[in-house]
């Protein structure tokens, strides 16, 4: 599985930087480094939408305030 997280201008705004910082530690949590991958990105075309965040291929969007529901619903399910 792989997690894109946008780090351009609009998605950093926004808290794109405490998403990854979540991200890594929950994935560290739950003992996951060997099954999710974990990259940035730049402007994914949705700032309007931000902080934009892809699972594989499908679109959420994540704010710092609910990305442990984001992983626990579309990473821990799904891994």
């Amino acid at each position: 599985m792989k997690i894109t997280v946008c780090i351009g201008s609009s998605c950093h705004i926004k808290g794109s930087r405490f998403v990854v910082e979540a991200i890594q530690k929950l994935i560290d949590e739950n003992n996951l480094g060997s099954k999710v991958e974990l990259a940035g990105t730049f402007c994914m075309g949705r700032c309007q939408e931000g902080v934009c965040v892809t699972v594989d291929d499908t679109f959420f969007s994540v704010t710092p305030e609910n990305v442990n529901e984001f992983f626990e619903k579309n990473v821990i399910d799904k891994v």
